[in-house]
């Protein structure tokens, strides 16, 4: 893969192509980009909830009514959407829950090495909660991750996206039941493919210089 040619090719699609689906087989390495996105700690604090039929978009596009309107249209038109959710609340049953998937997934050589990877996970996750105070949103953060990893990733399979903010984040909590179940949403990312006469693929990208953001030591 050309980083550098998929990073140009990628861009903040406008306009799907409502006749354009992504292949099942495409869909499970979507699956797998979110599964395995990388996150501190290893906390992986996210649920997704993924639109791959009308109904299930037009769910979605409950939350871009009113002022988020204009997002409306991309969410229907596109092949698949999806709902990035966090986490409320990393308690004693959801820490516990990781560690022993870590443990059957085979990454501890020893007891010892698994109770230093379970406190310090229950350390920082105490640094951020009362320490910091802002547990909420660092688990939030990790979750931007996940989003990032997919649209590399998505763009690397040459498949469109969008991600979005644009949305009614309480409207979309109560049409899933998310905050019953522990969760919050966060952002919505689009995919598909982008229709011929979507006018942001032609324009340029605009980045800022390299002096201006890296300082090499």
């Amino acid at each position: 893969m050309d980083i550098i040619k998929t990073l140009n090719w990628r861009y903040s699609t406008k306009e799907f192509d409502p006749e354009k689906k992504i292949s099942a087989e495409d869909v499970e390495k979507i699956k797998a980009l979110l599964r395995m996105s990388p996150s501190s700690t290893n906390i992986q604090p996210w649920h997704f909830i993924i639109a791959d039929n009308e109904e299930g978009k037009k769910r979605i596009a409950k939350g871009t009514q009113g002022f988020f309107q204009f997002n409306e249209k991309k969410v229907l038109d596109a092949s698949h959407v999806i709902l990035f959710c966090s986490r409320t609340d990393a308690d004693d049953q959801f820490m516990t829950k990781v560690l022993e998937q870590e443990d059957k997934d085979g990454r501890f050589p020893n007891e010892e090495i698994k109770n230093m990877v379970d406190g310090g996970r229950r350390y920082f996750a105490d640094l951020h909660r009362y320490d910091f105070k802002d547990f909420q949103h660092w688990m939030e953060k990790q979750v931007y991750l996940n989003m990032g990893n997919l649209l590399l990733g998505a763009a690397a399979m040459e498949i469109d996206s969008l991600p979005m903010e644009g949305i009614d984040l309480k409207a979309l909590d109560e049409e899933f039941s998310l905050r019953e179940k522990g969760y919050t949403s966060v952002a919505v990312i689009a995919l598909g493919y982008r229709s011929s006469s979507d006018f942001n693929a032609t324009t340029p990208k605009s980045r800022l210089e390299l002096e201006d953001i890296i300082t090499m030591v």
